[in-house]
């Protein structure tokens, strides 16, 4: 019997181990499609008030962050965007320094590409 040609899963059981990343370079070869050198996506579950307080800085991917459920501020040098209604979305280039803030318990879904270390 051959393997199956596609794969289904559950974000949150499969990106448990990764803070929510659920495919990307850093996948076990043996995930099969799930490791890709071409992009990372993430199934990001934040409480309210949680946050990153560091600054992500030189970082060489293009990021999209898409908004499920909740209140959630993006932070960048110049300036903040709140993601607050279902499928709002911000999407920023290479080298664009950013943090984040859940303002209510929120899920995300972060697509970042391509996929590489650091």
């Amino acid at each position: 019997m051959s393997e199956r040609s596609w794969y289904s899963g559950n974000a949150a059981d499969d990106g448990a181990e990764r803070r929510g990343w659920i495919l990307g370079h850093f996948m076990d070869p043996s995930a099969g499609e799930r490791s890709t050198d071409t992009l990372e996506v993430k199934w990001g579950i934040h409480k309210a008030g949680e946050q990153r307080a560091e600054w992500v800085t030189g970082d060489k991917r293009t990021t999209l962050v898409l908004l499920v459920q909740g209140r959630f501020i993006v932070k960048f040098r110049d300036g903040d965007e709140l993601l607050s209604e279902q499928g709002d979305y911000l999407i920023w280039g290479p080298g664009t320094d950013h943090s984040w803030y859940a303002m209510e318990d929120s899920v995300v879904v972060t697509v970042r590409w391509p996929s590489v270390s650091g």
